[in-house]
């Protein structure tokens, strides 16, 4: 298995997508930001199941409800570790945060 770290930013980008939720569907805010927590199990297991992104990067579609998020990570097989750098909203244009 691989390790997964999280970057210092994700906090930011849970932050933004709980903020939102929490303006329109409170009472499901958590439980969207645990859905993506527990989508990002998937890269220890399987690293390069996301779709090629640029610079090396890859993304994962994490669905949930009529939309979705994007994770964007970087594997390096040399230290068999997944690093995710930010996580957006299907809908959102890009990443919030330089990358």
């Amino acid at each position: 298995m691989s390790r997964v770290i999280l970057s210092a930013g994700l906090r930011d980008d849970f932050d933004r997508i709980f903020d939102f939720l929490f303006d329109y569907v409170p009472e499901h805010a958590a439980l969207h930001i645990e859905a993506i927590i527990g989508a990002l199990d998937v890269l220890a297991i399987s690293p390069l199941i996301g779709r090629p992104a640029a610079l090396g990067q890859r993304e994962l579609i994490i669905s949930h409800g009529a939309s979705g998020y994007l994770a964007l990570y970087r594997f390096d097989p040399a230290q068999d570790t997944v690093f995710v750098l930010a996580v957006r909203s299907q809908r959102e244009r890009d990443y919030k945060r330089p990358t």
